[in-house]
């Protein structure tokens, strides 16, 4: 007899996923809970900024689809851990966008290229061309490559999420806003909700990622 769950190639039931993901809605409340300041970096902050990530990471392991989802997404999000922890320290910038930026090479494996829809492609790259041409005016010193590389690479997952469709498509959606509110707050100007809007889509993007994993099977071709 075939068991239930990903063994048989269905979804699995809503309630048991979202008993699943309960680590990782309640290490968001706590985050938001403490919402320790970002002006005193810490250890502490760190870490209770990294659990969800981490708990989502055990998510996709333990309940993802055989398949790329199930090999890449896990060790992308851990990288993006890794980052969250970096950025904690505004001096370990460049760390933890170059985490970052493993993490959506590994993002890039788990949403693959089929279907391709290359029709998507133009309009990601006029919205990323556009935002990176109003940062760079505004960068530091020496972030101005790493930067473009970076949105390079954030505009190829969006691509391939919006190709998937689903809570992948969300989830790319949601992870380009986080990220150009973070790079505007950051080198442009201090917004006042900024940290909430970042947080809030991050941590809503990483999520759908991690969900995307438990669909059965892959996208059909067009």
């Amino acid at each position: 007899m075939v068991a239930r769950g990903k063994e048989s190639g269905r979804t699995p039931d809503p309630l048991l996923l979202a008993l699943r993901m309960g680590p990782f809605f309640a290490s968001c409340a706590f985050y938001f809970f403490l919402w320790l300041p970002s002006e005193e970096p810490r250890w502490t902050s760190a870490l209770v900024k990294c659990l969800p990530v981490l708990c989502l990471a055990a998510f996709a392991r333990a309940s993802a689809s055989p398949g790329p989802g199930r090999r890449f997404t896990p060790p992308g999000l851990l990288c993006s851990a890794l980052g969250d922890f970096f950025l904690i320290w505004p001096s370990r910038f460049l760390f933890g966008m170059a985490a970052f930026s493993a993490a959506h090479l590994c993002y890039l494996g788990a949403l693959g290229w089929h279907p391709l829809r290359p029709h998507l492609l133009g309009p990601v790259a006029a919205a990323f061309g556009a935002y990176v041409g109003l940062l760079q005016p505004q960068l530091p010193p020496g972030l101005g490559l790493p930067v473009l590389l970076y949105a390079a690479l954030l505009g190829l997952v969006l691509w391939r999420a919006l190709a998937r469709g689903g809570p992948a498509a969300l989830g790319g959606l949601f992870f380009s806003v986080s990220d150009a509110v973070l790079a505007w707050d950051t080198f442009v100007r201090p917004l006042p909700p900024g940290r909430l809007i970042i947080m809030v889509t991050y941590y809503a993007a990483q999520a759908l990622l991690a969900l995307a994993t438990v669909e059965p099977g892959a996208p059909k071709a067009d």
